[in-house]
């Protein structure tokens, strides 16, 4: 924000002998719309982060999106940003609140318990959430001791919600709207969403595209595009797409090629009524034995395990199979849950290939700050553990 300070009358004064204009000493040049205005570091939950460059065309994009399909409401809307600033996810969410003079209420840091505090002192009304926070207010006790009635909307973005998380969040948030969507920093946040009360009961889909998006489903082998219904890697055109990575000519050229279109490395299909349902990453694709598990079904069965607080599937290397589905369990307090009952529980709702094979029980589960598993560190560790 820039501020200015009265002048007494004096706005045409000269700068005379030693006194300089501030502004003199400044770099002198026009400023387009393709000039890059920030840069963010994607979270590298499958390799390396890497500089996101957005330009000033692609912040106006973004926010004009916002504001062209604004509610007008009475009563002003409280934001409570759970999310970083550093994240696209909680940057765009900040435009976005100054573009339609919402009420932002600001966390230093993240703390569930704060969180629900804000929520009851401040009367928040709307809160863009990472999905363990949505498990965490399903599951975790806590949540009874505070007033959350005020809240009337928790958009979820930054990995899938399964469908019990759901079922379980409506069951006791009856009055409040759980909105998913699906975003990248390479997007510049938001590039699908459910919108209105019909989308939201969409369950499992992240919504339509917004207006200024196209999209194609591309088979990642062959490259050719695949119709509705079929799974594979989500293309996306718009200008809001990003410039480029900073200093990294050949991550650029993978990622928008020479055409402008986006390959943004997660599995996705539309339905017939053009909603998106996103699978996983390609990149974290489980190959077990030639068949591709995706580890986001496989966390969302686990979750709907009374016993289970939280969960992550990773790859773990195998000499038959190449890779087997390793699950990472966080149990409840008191649960006397075993490997055995986790791997059963799974076996018998999956098709054989899908199986966990390996079971560890851990206190927490690693994530971004923006809410994502870290797979690949996930993975890490628990290799090099397992030769201690």
């Amino acid at each position: 924000m820039m501020m200015t300070r009265p002048n007494n009358g004096r706005a045409n004064q000269n700068y005379e002998g030693n006194h300089m204009s501030p502004c003199s000493s400044a770099p002198q040049g026009n400023v387009s719309q393709d000039h890059v205005a920030a840069i963010f570091y994607s979270s590298g939950t499958t390799g390396l982060g890497k500089g996101v460059m957005i330009t000033h065309r692609n912040l106006i994009a973004a926010i004009a999106y916002h504001y062209a399909f604004r509610v007008e409401k009475t009563e002003p809307t409280v934001v409570l940003y759970t999310v970083p600033y550093f994240h696209i996810f909680g940057f765009s969410y900040c435009l976005r609140s100054v573009a339609l003079k919402e009420t932002a209420v600001v966390m230093e840091r993240f703390q569930f318990r704060k969180m629900l505090r804000a929520v009851e002192e401040f009367r928040v009304t709307l809160m863009p959430v990472a999905p363990p926070v949505v498990v965490a207010m399903v599951k975790d006790s806590v949540v009874d001791e505070y007033d959350l009635r005020s809240l009337e909307w928790v958009g979820s973005g930054g990995a899938p919600l399964g469908i019990d998380v759901i079922r379980k969040f409506y069951e006791k948030y009856p009055s409040v709207l759980l909105a998913q969507g699906y975003a990248l920093t390479e997007t510049t946040g938001v590039a699908s969403r459910a919108f209105t009360p019909e989308e939201i009961r969409r369950w499992g889909s992240v919504g339509k595209l917004l207006a200024m998006f196209e999209a194609k489903i591309v088979d990642p082998d062959s490259g050719a595009f695949l119709p509705p219904g079929r799974r594979g890697e989500l293309w996306l055109r718009s200008p809001s797409v990003m410039k480029g990575y900073v200093g990294n000519a050949k991550a650029t050229l993978e990622a928008l090629g020479t055409d402008g279109w986006l390959r943004t490395g997660d599995i996705c299909y539309f339905d017939d009524e053009g909603y998106l349902f996103v699978v996983d990453r390609l990149k974290e694709l489980i190959k077990y034995k030639g068949y591709q598990v995706a580890p986001a079904e496989l966390d969302e069965l686990l979750l709907s395990h009374p016993q289970i607080l939280d969960a992550a599937v990773i790859p773990y290397p195998d000499e038959e199979a190449g890779e087997v589905p390793m699950a990472l369990v966080v149990r409840h307090s008191q649960s006397s849950l075993d490997e055995n009952e986790v791997m059963d529980f799974v076996a018998k709702q999956v098709a054989p290939y899908k199986k966990i094979r390996r079971v560890r029980f851990v206190t927490s589960i690693l994530k971004s700050p923006a809410g994502k598993i870290l797979r690949k560190e996930l993975g890490k560790i628990a290799i090099l553990e397992s030769k201690i």
